[in-house]
């Protein structure tokens, strides 16, 4: 599932407020109140901004900061009672975007957010990030846990034609139109070069998590991740 905001906060009522007031102006909003529901969050879904409160309980959201950011790169808004200079200091040196005191206005929280979004689509139409995989369309450069890693031509090719028509099935007839450019290649070519994409992308390419076969009808590009 893909959100637009997740709030990470363990003040209940503020934070059930903020995710129907979001929702109201069309963003897609997520609520948990944990750490550990933030880290199982990202197993399956993913967010184009997280507000993190400092105080969760018994942990923290500055070391939560820390974790997310050894694995994605959106805008993280910290937002906190908390109001020393000591602290938004450590919270932006530390991989956060900005610094909100509660209690905040939901206007103007909405307003910021907003541009944060906006601003944070734009700087990355030609980007996309699935779970580990990212791709670069402008400058065709794949990463997998932040290495990047290098691609034949038609691998890319491949890779980049699934994420484009991802969560939809593709036929081996469509991957050969579009791809290869001819209906007649035979279906090893494209097994093989399936095979050393996988290899390249994939933790377990025995087990995919993102290429997937349907047997019989073609493939899909999943988000089960």
């Amino acid at each position: 599932m893909k959100y637009d905001c997740l709030i990470i906060d363990d003040e209940v009522m503020l934070s059930e407020n903020t995710v129907e007031y979001f929702e109201m102006f069309g963003i897609k909003t997520k609520w948990i109140a944990t750490s550990e529901e933030c880290l199982t969050f990202f197993n399956q879904n993913e967010t184009s901004l997280i507000l993190l409160d400092i105080n969760l309980g018994s942990s923290s959201g500055f070391e939560l900061c820390k974790k997310l950011r050894e694995f994605i790169n959106v805008p993280i808004l910290f937002i906190s009672a908390r109001t020393s200079d000591d602290d938004m200091v450590l919270a932006l040196n530390i991989g956060g975007d900005d610094y909100i005191k509660k209690p905040y206005s939901l206007t103007v929280l909405l307003a910021k957010v907003k541009a944060v979004l906006k601003r944070y689509n734009n700087d990355n139409k030609n980007e996309l990030i699935i779970g580990d995989l990212k791709i670069n369309f402008e400058n065709k450069q794949v990463y997998v846990k932040s290495n990047r890693i290098e691609l034949k031509a038609m691998e890319y090719k491949l890779l980049e034609y699934f994420i484009k028509n991802k969560n939809r099935t593709i036929s081996k007839e469509e991957i050969f139109t579009n791809i290869w450019e001819d209906t007649i290649v035979e279906d090893n070519t494209l097994n093989v070069h399936l095979r050393r994409l996988r290899e390249k992308i994939e933790e377990n390419p025995g087990e995919p998590k993102y290429i997937k076969t349907l047997r019989g009808i073609g493939y899909t590009f999943g988000e089960n991740i």
